[in-house]
């Protein structure tokens, strides 16, 4: 078994380090499952990576003191880590007074690349070749099938993603996918009717194809793991990605939340109201995603351009609508919003606020906030942090 690969079957630690660098607070997706002790050793790898990706250059000592593993075992870990490749010595520490200067190692942030896909787009499916910190380093995009068909769907992620491997400079950690749809944790895509998915084994036939490590999800949950990594976001917030589609990806006391169907945060087919609507791609009439998709939006602005502010109004308050009861449910922090800012900052989101409020529990739920992301290419750095946290237990 190679480095990566023990490696992928560890959880992320229990660690949050004290330190922040440039891959935001130091922190980490918990894990529910007890550290079994013939799973000790790849929960120490992970626990060591975690640390370095957070924290930043470190000495052994340093790293020992920072994550409670002794000397021994720390020297051992990173003896392994540099021969393969995915740690390395950065030179000495200045010190004052006598002594040897410690050898600060770090992870080799430039040693790997990632590449990510992003299937939600209207029009294009994008993706890129990243850094190991979420840095766009090439990107690359192609036409979406105009209707939903399976075959023609495949065929243009994976050219996508071939075209992305022939950019890359460095060796490749493994491809992230977010893709609209449900999705099983094994990267099976059980229902995606806007790509004409159903069943499909997305992540194991991309990854036989390109001959690397794939992971398939969500598009809004990679999006979620990306605002936790990366972003601003608390330990329990509801992220929205509103776009062609409405998917919402949950985070609750640090860990994910799928559900028992592998749904949680499908709320774009959640009927708001009694008073009917707009019909849905689903056959319904009156789904969030129906009055709140940025296609539909764009379509009723164009059509009644002095209605403007009425229609993100009555967007903003079906949306809250929706999520008022999962706020409350879940003791949710805040709710962020991934869209065109030109369309969600302002009227819509000030509606949402005002009626969330209004309906939860006066003096408990004021403080929840919804915002938008500061983040571009949320789902493509979602999809990196998906395949660090797959291949390195770090997240």
């Amino acid at each position: 078994m190679s480095a990566l690969d023990e490696s992928r079957s560890a959880s992320p630690s229990a660690h949050a380090g004290a330190n922040t660098h440039a891959f935001g607070p130091g922190r980490h997706l918990r894990s529910r499952s007890k550290v079994l002790p013939e799973h000790a050793r790849g929960h120490n790898r992970a626990l060591v990576l975690q640390t370095l990706f957070h924290a930043g250059a470190m000495s052994r000592a340093d790293l020992s003191r920072e994550t409670g593993l002794t000397r021994v075992t720390i020297s051992d870990l990173v003896a392994e880590f540099v021969a393969d490749g995915i740690v390395i010595e950065m030179g000495v520490r200045a010190v004052a007074g006598p002594g040897k200067p410690p050898i600060l190692i770090d992870i080799d942030r430039a040693g790997h690349q990632i590449i990510g896909l992003d299937l939600s787009g209207p029009n294009a499916f994008s993706g890129a070749v990243l850094s190991l910190d979420g840095e766009v380093l090439e990107r690359q995009e192609v036409s979406r099938p105009e209707l939903p068909d399976g075959e023609a769907a495949y065929a243009a992620t994976l050219a996508l993603a071939r075209g992305l491997v022939e950019l890359s400079t460095r060796p490749l950690l493994g491809v992230g996918i977010g893709t609209p749809g449900v999705v099983r944790p094994d990267g099976v895509v059980l229902s995606s009717p806007n790509l004409g998915w159903a069943n499909f084994p997305l992540e194991a036939k991309l990854g036989a194809d390109l001959g690397l490590p794939a992971l398939a999800r969500n598009d809004a949950n990679a999006a979620v793991l990306a605002e936790y990594t990366f972003g601003d976001a608390k330990t329990d917030f509801m992220l929205i990605k509103i776009g062609k589609g409405v998917g919402a990806g949950l985070i609750t006391g640090s860990q994910p939340l799928v559900g028992s169907r592998y749904a949680a945060g499908e709320i774009g087919h959640v009927v708001v109201g009694t008073d009917g609507g707009p019909r849905c791609a689903c056959g319904k009439d009156g789904c969030l995603e129906a009055w709140l998709s940025i296609t539909r939006l764009r379509a009723a602005i164009a059509e009644n351009p002095e209605g403007r502010d009425d229609i993100l109004r009555d967007a903003g308050t079906r949306m809250a609508i929706a999520i008022a009861p999962i706020v409350a449910a879940l003791d949710l922090s805040e709710v962020v919003l991934s869209g065109p800012a030109e369309m969600l900052d302002g009227i819509l989101i000030d509606a949402a606020i005002e009626t969330l409020h209004a309906r939860t529990l006066e003096g408990v739920f004021e403080d929840v906030a919804i915002r938008l992301t500061t983040q571009d290419d949320i789902v493509l750095r979602g999809a990196a942090v998906m395949v660090l946290s797959g291949q390195l237990g770090v997240s």
